[in-house]
């Protein structure tokens, strides 16, 4: 059997004239967590619902098991969708809504109880066989929603958006209490938000979506440390991003300086965008930084302070730092090469890949 569970082939969708994915390829494996992630209207949602079945692909084809699956009706896939809204029926009790799908199969009454036990078990909701969905919290409810997805036992768990009206603290609970199920069980993942954070502590690949395409796919190290264009450097996570060009291999200009870096491949005085994360920012002296800078506004942010600063050619450069300094001061900014990203401009990801991997080799 292979291990791709899902395969797109150039699939494009349309919508009154409108494209909204644009001939999109990707493969999903199973047993893993992916994360669909990007803005509103970016045709996440329409990919979720395309491997659902509840849409047909304008153009390509969309393969579950190297099966082509583009005329075969969502209750025939081996699929199931867990809803923003979680579609619970309020009229029925919490074994009633896991055993709903069950029971449209005709199960026997005797699995059916055993396989809801099992469920609402994986999900740690024993006991609640019983309580009314009015009765439930929203984590509470979100974990029926879920009870009653694995309970088919499906090879795919679809996922769009079920933690989003949840209070901060459940989101974050829910997160662990998700991706800790979906290793429990094995079975493939796919979830979609466009809460960045919450894709790069869940996922083990992220895809991350633009207009209709995507943009870049790889683990959350990969994309957060790697970033293939502006878009998504800004998207994941907080970037400083400004322009610089690319004198040598391992030799960078930027801020009217030269600094050392790690990237190679580019080609001689080549144009580049220039990425240091905020994190990666020391701050020092004016005299001893390599970067001076003036500091512009500051926001205590809990964890760090959150500083923004100017260098002398209108660059703006944001710090994450526990260390608190006056506005209107002038600073210094020290960063190591591993700390600088070079991005090519309108290099797609493809080229990008190739790139990376000469300089691996």
């Amino acid at each position: 059997m292979s291990n791709t569970i899902i395969r797109f082939e150039n699939v494009t969708k349309v919508f009154d004239d409108h494209i909204v994915l644009d001939n999109v390829s990707f493969e999903i494996e199973r047993g893993k967590f992916y994360t669909l992630l990007g803005p509103s209207g970016c045709g996440k949602t329409t990919i979720l619902r395309l491997i659902a079945g509840f849409v047909e692909p304008t153009q390509g084809n969309i393969y579950i098991d190297e099966n082509c699956v583009n005329k075969i009706p969502a209750n025939l896939r081996p699929v199931n969708t867990v809803f923003q809204d979680y579609a619970l029926f309020p009229h029925l009790n919490v074994f009633e809504n896991v055993a709903f799908g069950l029971r449209i199969k005709k199960v026997s009454a005797h699995e059916v109880k055993e396989r809801v036990a099992n469920a609402l078990k994986f999900v740690n909701l024993e006991g609640f066989e019983n309580r009314e969905i009015t009765e439930m919290s929203g984590g509470q409810r979100q974990r029926v929603a879920i009870a009653r997805a694995i309970v088919n036992q499906p090879q795919l768990v679809l996922l769009d958006e079920p933690l989003s009206a949840l209070d901060l603290k459940l989101r974050t609970e829910m997160q662990y209490e998700l991706r800790e199920l979906q290793q429990r069980l094995g079975i493939t993942f796919v979830f979609v938000t466009h809460d960045q954070e919450e894709a790069l502590a869940m996922s083990d690949e992220i895809f991350v979506l633009n207009k209709g395409t995507i943009q870049q796919s790889g683990t959350p190290t990969d994309i957060y440390d790697e970033p293939i264009n502006r878009f998504v450097a800004d998207f994941i996570g907080e970037s400083n991003i400004v322009e610089g060009t690319m004198l040598a291999d391992n030799l960078v200009s930027f801020a009217n300086r030269t600094f050392d870096c790690v990237d190679m491949g580019f080609n001689q005085n080549e144009p580049v965008e220039v990425i240091i994360r905020p994190e990666d920012l020391e701050m020092t002296s004016a005299e001893t930084g390599k970067i001076p800078v003036k500091v512009d506004s500051q926001l205590f942010r809990g964890v760090h302070y959150e500083i923004c600063c100017y260098d002398d050619f209108k660059n703006e450069w944001l710090v994450h730092s526990t260390k608190k300094v006056e506005v209107g001061s002038t600073i210094g900014l020290d960063f190591d090469p591993e700390a600088i990203h070079i991005m090519r401009l309108g290099e797609t990801e493809a080229e990008f890949d190739k790139r990376l991997e000469a300089y691996e080799d």
